[in-house]
Formats: C-alpha cells, structure tokens, sequence
C-alpha cells in the first residue's frame, strides 16, 4: 500500500510539473510581441485625435530610422504634451520593450534631467521631454514598430509576424555618477561600466597591448546615430579567442548585462547571436583603464556591435549602445517576411 501511495504521489507530481511546464511555455511565448502590442493599442486607444496625428506614422516613413539621443526636436507625441493616464499608458509601453532591469535604467536616467536643468541650465531639459512613435498598426501577425526616445534613451522596436527586434537600443547617463546632494552616488549605467573596467584589467600586459588601440579615448561612440551601423576596417582589440577561460567569462558577464536590459525574446536573441559568435568576438579598448578615467570600449562580432563612450564632462558622462550590422530597425526580419510573401504569393 505504501508502494502504491507513493507511486500515486509521484504521478500527480509529474502531472503538476507537465502543467506547470505547459503553462510556463505559454506565458514565454505569449510575452513580449503579444505585450508590447496590447500596450500600443491601449495608449491609442487613449489619445484624442491630433495626439493619433502626432504619434502614428506609416511603416515606410523615413522617420523611422530617424533617432537621436540628445535633447534635439522630435517627431512624435511628447510626454508632457499627454494627460496623467496618457503617460503611464506610454511608460507601459517602454516598459513592455525593457526587461525590469532595463525599465528602471531608462526612468532613472530620464530622472538625470530634472538634475541636469539645475547643473545645465538650458531648454530641452525636461524629464517629460520624451516622445513616443508607432510605425504601422500595432498587431501580432503583422508589422510595425515603435520608438520611445529623449535625452539618452533611444529604444527602437519592429515586430513582424510576432517576431522582435530591439535595436538600435541606446542608453546614456549624465553625469555618470552623481557626485553631491541628495542622490550622491547614483550610477545608472554602474554595470555597463565597472564589468568592463574588469574584462580590460583582467588581461595581461601583452594582452592589453593588444586590446587597447589608443591611449585617448574619442569623444563620442564611433557610429553616433548613423541609420545603418558601420565602422571602417577590420575588426581590432583582442580576440575571445585569445582570452582564458577566465577572461572569456568576463567579456561574456559584460555581455550579458546588454542582453538583460531586454524581455526575454529579445534578449534570447542577443544571446543567440553572442553563442554564434563562439570566440570571433573582439573586445577593443581606448583611454584609461581605471573608474575615475574617460575611457571606450566596444565588443564586436559579425552580427553585432556594442559601444560604449565615457569622455564628456571630465569622463563623467555615458553613452552606451547596442547595434545590430544587418537587423537594425527589423531590416533582416522585414526582409524575410517579403521573400516568404513573395514566394506565397507565386
């Protein structure tokens, strides 16, 4: 008897695992695209008629691959120019493009304004001078895109057929570390820097030789906000190839903080790309090597590109982006979508 209970236990955990299981992988395929388009549409669904005017363009509209990440004029629906629950249906709709740890890069640093407007006194600084823009009608099988961008936040999103991708995806942070008052301390973008600071200080001295082609750092990341992401010449830096194990894992921890600012179909695909890359992936180092020192580093594959720039303001200032060479703004899924409906219709 005592046999049987336990086989009778052991069957209804198994039943409870399968459920659960099930139930996981319809929440993981049901997130992301399904959420970011009941996002879009609840916040059209909010807006009166000149706000749809301003915030909705068509698919094919240039100002598509239009993004700056400084406080310039833009198209599309600012915050402040959206009733209360106006905003927050927009913020949903950031957060729906963002993993946790992403959201709260992005409205913490949206937060850096309201400092920066008593720092830097000029215009265009203003926590509520972020836009919003959809490209298309949201949908789940279709294809659209949207754009929630300002000062040092730029994330562009496209979706075909429930397919995502998240680029260019831009953060920034000025200053990079608040240093007095009632935020002293603060570092956004803390990770993006201090994991690099120890993939570059774990090499050894030839190795460094190597990884660092210059002394100074540039001034800005070297494809700025280009509408196609491209840098002259081969890659340079240090290969993974020619890092331990140990520094390869460094590299990969840096890596991975890129990745885990994206929900998880976006995030799954960098990591896609990252394990594609195997060790064809080289690290590049400009400027100091130490927390305090204007410094530059970027990670390149064939298929991506992040970038990373601390120069401005005596180095206390962040620009942080991760490009894509082929799939920036969803090129590569619109692409396939074209070819697989060209062939359809045949």
């Amino acid at each position: 008897m005592k046999f049987l209970k336990n086989a009778s236990m052991t069957v209804r955990l198994i039943l409870v695992t399968t459920v659960l299981a099930v139930l996981l992988g319809a929440y993981v395929k049901q997130q992301s695209a399904s959420i970011m388009t009941n996002a879009a549409k609840n916040f059209i669904n909010s807006l009166e008629p000149w706000q749809k005017t301003a915030v909705t363009f068509k698919m094919e509209d240039e100002e598509r691959s239009n993004w700056f990440f400084t406080p310039v004029p833009r198209k599309g629906l600012a915050l402040h120019d959206m009733k209360p629950y106006q905003r927050q249906l927009a913020l949903a709709m950031l957060a729906a493009g963002l993993s946790q740890r992403g959201f709260i890069k992005a409205t913490t640093i949206m937060s850096l304004d309201e400092l920066l407007l008593v720092l830097e006194p000029a215009p265009r600084r203003d926590p509520d001078n972020y836009y919003v823009s959809i490209f298309g009608e949201p949908s789940e099988t279709g294809e659209w895109g949207y754009r929630f961008e300002g000062h040092h936040v730029s994330q562009n999103f496209t979706l075909v057929n429930g397919k995502i991708q998240g680029a260019p995806s831009f953060f920034g942070s000025n200053p990079a570390e608040v240093m007095d008052g009632p935020r002293k301390g603060l570092r956004v973008l803390a990770n993006e820097e201090d994991l690099a600071l120890d993939a570059i200080n774990s090499l050894t001295p030839e190795q460094r030789k190597v990884a660092i082609f210059d002394a100074k750092a540039p001034g800005e990341i070297l494809t700025s906000n280009s509408r196609e992401a491209a840098l002259k010449g081969q890659p340079n830096g240090i290969s993974a190839s020619a890092m331990t194990p140990e520094q390869r894992a460094k590299l990969q921890d840096l890596l991975e903080e890129y990745c885990s600012n994206m929900p998880d179909q976006i995030a799954a695909l960098r990591e896609a790309q990252i394990k594609k890359a195997g060790t064809n992936i080289w690290f590049a180092w400009a400027g100091g090597t130490e927390h305090h020192q204007p410094n530059y580093y970027r990670v390149q594959t064939a298929d991506f590109l992040v970038e990373f720039d601390k120069t401005q303001s005596n180095g206390n200032h962040i620009h942080s982006v991760w490009r894509d060479f082929t799939n920036d703004f969803g090129r590569d899924l619109l692409k396939e979508h074209y070819a697989a409906s060209h062939t359809a219709s045949k």
